[in-house]
């Protein structure tokens, strides 16, 4: 086999391999409340305006992709598994307090390779096959989620990551830092969504949104670590299997190609 096919057969079967952990998860019978907001959660004047703050970041990541594939369709392949790891990871679900859930986003690889806009097109997709095939989150609420995990997330992965690499940080703690700071900012966002919907009583809005925030502390910060590390253990793959990709990316200066990280 050529050695020209084997950076795409590589993607093609890590992107199924991850398809075939969501089965796995979609598999298995769960009643428990995700971090994503649920359907009828919020009040329908805060369901508009996220939708209405998330429309441009779509629409630019719209254009993005289409400007990505015209320059070279073989980028088809890496941007499908950029999603396709954002759906597997962000579908997979732990236990937090108080009966709800925490759970990695994914959404920090993309924006590493792509950009955060596009992972604000892949990501909003996800948001949605989520909502309608695993009742996590919901269609009312699929503004403020996507804002949350699809924009707030990969700009800070992306800004954090580009941040790093100009401090001349080694790569793969620019990408784990990416990844799990993405991570917990989305976490952070969606405290804060909650606490504009739903402010406290007495203390308002801050204080509403450091006891919804205090909530998800325990079980996020451990999974933004967890999905740090599992980021860069994607990356290093990509980077052994796909590195001329990686290149036009400009994710590597073309003189540091086949050199360790």
């Amino acid at each position: 086999m050529k050695k020209t096919l084997l950076p795409l057969i590589n993607l093609k079967y890590s992107t199924l391999a991850l398809l075939y952990s969501l089965l796995v998860v979609l598999a298995v019978p769960e009643n428990a409340y995700a971090m994503h907001i649920m359907e009828g959660y919020l009040p329908s004047t805060w369901c508009a305006i996220w939708y209405l703050l998330t429309l441009p970041f779509f629409i630019l990541g719209l254009v993005s992709i289409n400007k990505t594939v015209g320059l070279n369709p073989k980028m088809k392949m890496l941007i499908a598994f950029a999603g396709a790891f954002a759906f597997a990871l962000s579908a997979l679900k732990l236990p937090s307090v108080t009966g709800s859930c925490s759970h990695p986003t994914g959404v920090g690889l993309g924006a590493i390779l792509f950009g955060p806009a596009v992972m604000a097109v892949l990501g909003s997709i996800v948001l949605l096959f989520q909502a309608l095939l695993l009742a996590h989150g919901g269609i009312t609420t699929l503004g403020a989620n996507a804002f949350s995990m699809a924009v707030v997330g990969p700009f800070v992965a992306y800004g954090v990551y580009k941040l790093c690499r100009r401090l001349r940080t080694p790569l793969w703690l620019a990408v784990f830092s990416g990844a799990a700071l993405g991570d917990l900012l989305t976490y952070l966002t969606t405290s804060l969504q909650l606490a504009l919907a739903i402010p406290d009583a007495t203390g308002g809005i801050p204080a509403s949104f450091t006891k919804f925030a205090a909530i998800f502390a325990f079980t996020q910060i451990p999974l933004a670590v967890s999905e740090g590390l599992l980021t860069v253990l994607i990356f290093n793959l990509l980077y052994t299997y796909s590195q001329n990709e990686l290149v036009e990316l400009a994710i590597i200066p073309e003189h540091l190609q086949g050199e360790v990280r």
